[in-house]
């Protein structure tokens, strides 16, 4: 049924929670994991010239690490992995991702923002997430979940 998951972190430890419930879909399947972090843009065009450079390098480093740990707990629990740093809106690249990937589901947490995200966020990714996916979304409550 799901053959490719979309599991999108934001390199919060709330992570770890999605994950499980993610793997657990993905096990049931024999699905691949797809692990996704987006470098929020409006982030970096916020960002003056003098640090918007050393922004960009910090937030893709960020990324780089994120989807690595996404990875690694899949790929130790068996599961095939694809992971992806990429650029833009948070829940408008999400939802490209999976129409490009052809994702048949995607996990996503309902809380988990650093504590940059939490000042420019503009509402919730989740929300924006399930609002306009044409393919199935599971979310996944974090405890602690405040958005």
């Amino acid at each position: 049924m799901y053959d490719d998951i979309l599991i999108p972190t934001d390199g919060s430890d709330t992570i770890s929670e999605t994950l499980s419930h993610g793997l657990a879909i993905a096990a049931d399947n024999d699905a691949t994991v797809h692990a996704l972090y987006v470098v929020d843009s409006r982030i970096t065009a916020a960002a003056d010239d003098e640090t918007s450079a050393d922004l960009e390098r910090s937030l893709q480093a960020e990324g780089q690490e994120a989807v690595a740990a996404v990875e690694e707990r899949a790929a130790d629990e068996g599961f095939e992995t694809v992971s992806d740093v990429q650029h833009g809106t948070p829940s408008k690249t999400i939802l490209e991702y999976a129409d490009e990937q052809e994702i048949d589901l995607i996990v996503i947490g309902t809380r988990g923002k650093s504590p940059r995200e939490k000042v420019t966020s503009l509402g919730s990714v989740s929300e924006r997430v399930v609002d306009n996916a044409s393919i199935p979304v599971f979310v996944v409550r974090n405890a602690g979940a405040h958005e």
